[in-house]
Order: C-alpha cells, then sequence, then structure tokens
C-alpha cells in the first residue's frame, strides 16, 4: 500500500468514527472501529485517541510509514438507527476491505437514508408528553394540554434550530415556552393541574440518555470523556430547571 492510499482509507476510517460520534456512540467503540478498520487495510499499529469533539489518529505501516490525521467532531445527537447503519459498513469494511469508491458510496446512501418524517416526530412528542403526565398522576386533561404543548414545542424547537442559537439557549427556549403553555392552558381550563402538564414536556428535553451515556464512558475507562458528557448533562438539567421555574415564576 502506498502512502497516498494508506491516507485516503484513513481519511474513511475517521468519517466513519466522526459520523459514530456524532449519532451517539461511546468513545470506545469509536476508537475501537477506527483502529480495526486501519488494521484490515495493512497497517501495523494504529493509535486512536477519541473525546467529545475530537479524533486524532496515528497509523504505522512498513509501506507508508507514519500517517496522523485529526478530526474535529461538531455535535452529537442521538440516531440509534443511523448508528447500527454505520456499524454495519464498519464490519463489511473489515471484512472484505473494498475500495475507496465503495466506501463512499456506503457513506452517501446511509447519510441520504431518511429517517423519521418531521409529521411522526409531532405524533411522537405529543405521545411523549401526554404518556409521561398521565404516567406523573395527571388527569384526562392534563394529558390533552400536556400532548398539545409538545406539538406546540416541536414546532417552536424546529423554528428556533433555523438560526445560529447554541443548544442551551435553544432548550432554555423551549422550556421557557413549555412553562408558559402549561400554566395558561390551565387558565383557560384546559388543563387542571399546571405542574404535572410540565412534568410531561420536560421529560423531552431531560438528558437522561447524556447522563447515562458518561456513566458509562467513565465506568469503561474513558474518564475525560465520561466527566465532559457528564457536565453537559448536568448544564443541560441545569438548564431546563432553570426555564420551567422562570416560566411558573411570572404566574
Amino acid at each position: 500500500m502506498t502512502r497516498e492510499e494508506a491516507e485516503q482509507y484513513l481519511y474513511y476510517a475517521m468519517t466513519i468514527g466522526e459520523q459514530l460520534l456524532c449519532c451517539g456512540a461511546e468513545v470506545g467503540r469509536v476508537e475501537d472501529t477506527i483502529r480495526r478498520i486501519c488494521l484490515a487495510y495493512g497497517a501495523t499499529r494504529a493509535d486512536v485517541f477519541s473525546i467529545t469533539s475530537s479524533i486524532v489518529t496515528t497509523i504505522y505501516g512498513e509501506d507508508f510509514g507514519i500517517c496522523t490525521q485529526t478530526r474535529r467532531v461538531p455535535g452529537m445527537s442521538n440516531d440509534l438507527g443511523r448508528l447500527d447503519d454505520l456499524n454495519q459498513l464498519s464490519r463489511y469494511i473489515c471484512e472484505y476491505r473494498p475500495k475507496p469508491e465503495e466506501i463512499q458510496k456506503g457513506l452517501e446512501k446511509i447519510r441520504d437514508k431518511q429517517g423519521y418524517s418531521f409529521k411522526t416526530q409531532i405524533l411522537i412528542y405529543a405521545v411523549i408528553s401526554g404518556s409521561f403526565s398521565v404516567f406523573f398522576g395527571g388527569d384526562v386533561n392534563d394529558m390533552i394540554a400536556s400532548a398539545l404543548i409538545g406539538i406546540a414545542l416541536k414546532l417552536f424547537e424546529a423554528f428556533v434550530k433555523k438560526g445560529t442559537l447554541n443548544s442551551l439557549l435553544t432548550v432554555l427556549l423551549c422550556c421557557g415556552a413549555g412553562g408558559v403553555l402549561s400554566n395558561l392552558t390551565v387558565l383557560i381550563g384546559l388543563g387542571h393541574h399546571a405542574d404535572l402538564i410540565s412534568i410531561g414536556n420536560i421529560m423531552l428535553l431531560i438528558p437522561g440518555i447524556a447522563f447515562t451515556n458518561s456513566l458509562r464512558d467513565m465506568f469503561s475507562g474513558d474518564t475525560i470523556t465520561g466527566l465532559i458528557r457528564c457536565m453537559e448533562a448536568l448544564l443541560l438539567a441545569l438548564v431546563v430547571g432553570l426555564g420551567f421555574t422562570v416560566a411558573n415564576l411570572l404566574f
């Protein structure tokens, strides 16, 4: 393998690792995937280091020498369907060692794969909000009010994300809007308990998966990444609480 080919295969290995991290994969999985792909293409050694926002990989081979690449990861979101597709692609690469053109086609196929439609996402938001409102003791009126607010929050979130606001400010605005709407539904008689209605909406925004992933990373030995994710989750939870508290204080 020439140095140019090694750089190209390393580039695709880093791309798969970056997309895995963006989909919510733990850093151990990302590092192992990149390492396995590099070794499959002839590298005798592959050293990979990853945190939530960066991946650094250095490979060595007798034919091409030493190659190093760094990748900045822009952000993360949980997409288990895409994560599974990337896992399947990485396993295929390690077993059959396809050419770069085939790898590129596989990545494009995953990128172009359609997820849930916006209408389906709205329905999911309504079901989650209404279900948790009832779960925590709300009545039918609270369930209906919480479901309607869930729909409104999804629409508001989609509108806010069109701008350049960071994720924390987006969550803060959504929480404030949710708290205001919860109290308004009680004032107009649609709902009966503003707190139980708000609980249903809070479950849409609470960073439960992020916090669980941070503990998983720490238990796996990736302490730096675990602490970073834990701080992000705690900060997000603080913003969620702040948004609903400020909205309730207005009433």
